[in-house]
């Protein structure tokens, strides 16, 4: 399935763009989505216009730290975080402008709990905004897989948030847009 990344124009109100970036279990993709999000803004000085957080759509995770597996990709790599896990409400997807899923799966499961257009709009795979996805719509989940899973997954994440963060500042994703999945 190819996706299109929209241009669309972003609301010139000096509103914060609130985003939640979920995964499954909420302990490997989505808590490192969110804050190398932050992080990308921080670095970008536009950290201020953006609140950003991440859930699990199961509830395996609950009240648990990121994975050690991954925390320790993160920290090769200079970056330290931290996150307590969660799962994904239905309020989520009223209070979030924009709702980032990492696979079909997630998707699918966010279309299930929403409640009609104004929720499906605001969903966006996170690898639409991956310059390097080549037709590719997941970050794959890299739970069974040995430290090259989550190398990979880490380096998918980072262009990915990049790509956003990119797409937001330059006016070309429009919070609660219609995606194209």
């Amino acid at each position: 399935m190819a996706l299109s990344n929209p241009k669309l124009a972003m609301d010139s109100t000096d509103r914060k763009t609130h985003i939640l970036f979920v995964c499954l279990g909420n302990i490997i993709r989505s808590p490192l989505a969110a804050r190398l999000f932050e992080h990308a803004a921080k670095e970008a000085g536009v950290r201020e216009k953006y609140e950003v957080d991440a859930a699990g759509t199961a509830n395996y995770h609950v009240g648990q730290t990121p994975d050690e597996r991954m925390v320790r990709t993160a920290a090769r790599r200079g970056f330290d975080y931290t996150h307590r896990g969660r799962q994904v409400k239905v309020k989520d997807l009223d209070d979030f402008d924009l709702i980032i899923p990492m696979d079909l799966e997630n998707m699918g499961d966010l279309r299930m709990l929403g409640k009609g257009q104004q929720h499906l709009a605001k969903l966006h795979l996170m690898r639409e905004f991956d310059p390097e996805a080549d037709g590719a719509v997941a970050v794959p989940d890299p739970w069974h897989d040995g430290p090259r899973g989550f190398e990979n997954v880490y380096d998918i994440i980072e262009r990915s948030v990049r790509g956003l963060l990119r797409s937001l500042e330059a006016g070309e994703l429009k919070a609660g847009a219609q995606n194209q999945v």
